[in-house]
């Protein structure tokens, strides 16, 4: 009787942890999802009050108290924004920059992700940590010396200024060159057998299996360049060569020295449309090829 008793009681407890298990499960689900809920509000607001106020009128924008919705919706500022800024030109200018640059990086990036990974010769390894070592400076060091050279070279206010100087990046090498490193090297041994050249090999082989990688590096170079602030203000800021980040900049102030908020909001909404749309429909090829490409190493 008392061992039947035991162990009604030994599985009342079981029943009761159980159901207390199952309770703290679903109070830490409810606590995450609270809390990334939170988060995105936290996140997402800022662009909230952005597209708000390019709606608002100037006068509703300076109001003591700030309003959560526009009292009138002033869509024109979108039409003042384009008009005011020349964005046409300012969007014309960065896409030059950001397609060719986007380019000629990815050629030169293959190229040398491919000679890493797969050619021999000496002092490969050494300059390839060499190359990563560089990635520990800040790219803030090298403005002036990069300055200095691009003015003795009579670069100043040209599309090459904004261009050559940031074809070359070691992180998107490294990137391309892990991602490599995993296609099996038998695939090389046996095309050099059938005597393939190394850069057919390379196009027909090698490109297409690391093409998410390869979307990766494109979305995140036009992205660099679309984003480019600091560079293009100092070395070409004239009318026909400013890029759109700086055509923002003093766009919209007055002649009193006053700015008019709003149809800055809606050329900042302009602006940044591109690359949410973007982030929208190509996020899973930049998490894809940055995933692929840190397994082997």
């Amino acid at each position: 009787m008392m061992k039947e008793t035991l162990n009604v009681m030994h599985a009342r407890d079981m029943q009761r942890q159980k159901k207390l298990g199952r309770i703290g499960k679903v109070l830490v689900e409810i606590f995450n999802y609270l809390f990334l809920i939170a988060m995105a509000l936290i996140v997402l607001f800022p662009f909230y009050w952005m597209i708000i106020s390019s709606l608002k009128s100037l006068a509703e924008y300076r109001m003591s108290k700030p309003t959560f919705w526009p009292r009138e919706i002033m869509l024109s500022n979108y039409m003042d924004a384009f008009t005011t800024a020349s964005l046409g030109r300012l969007f014309i200018n960065t896409m030059i920059v950001g397609i060719v640059s986007t380019l000629l990086s990815l050629v030169i990036t293959i190229l040398t992700a491919f000679a890493f990974a797969r050619l021999e010769f000496k002092g490969k390894n050494m300059l390839f940590a060499g190359l990563l070592a560089t990635m520990m400076i800040p790219g803030e060091l090298f403005t002036i010396t990069n300055y200095s050279t691009v003015t003795q070279f009579g670069w100043i206010n040209t599309y090459t200024v904004l261009i050559v100087p940031f074809l070359v990046s070691v992180f998107y090498i490294y990137l391309l060159r892990q991602n490599f490193l995993q296609i099996p090297n038998e695939l090389y041994l046996a095309a050099k057998v059938d005597g393939t050249k190394d850069i057919k090999y390379l196009w027909k082989v090698m490109v297409p299996l690391a093409l998410p990688t390869l979307i990766s590096i494109t979305i995140l170079k036009m992205m660099g360049a679309w984003n480019s602030y600091i560079w293009p203000r100092l070395v070409a800021n004239d009318e026909a060569h400013r890029m759109i980040t700086n055509g923002l900049r003093n766009a919209f102030t007055e002649t009193s020295g006053d700015v008019n908020y709003p149809v800055q909001m809606a050329a900042v909404a302009l602006v940044s449309a591109p690359l949410f749309l973007v982030f929208i429909f190509l996020r899973k090829y930049i998490m894809s090829g940055v995933s692929r490409s840190g397994i082997k190493g």
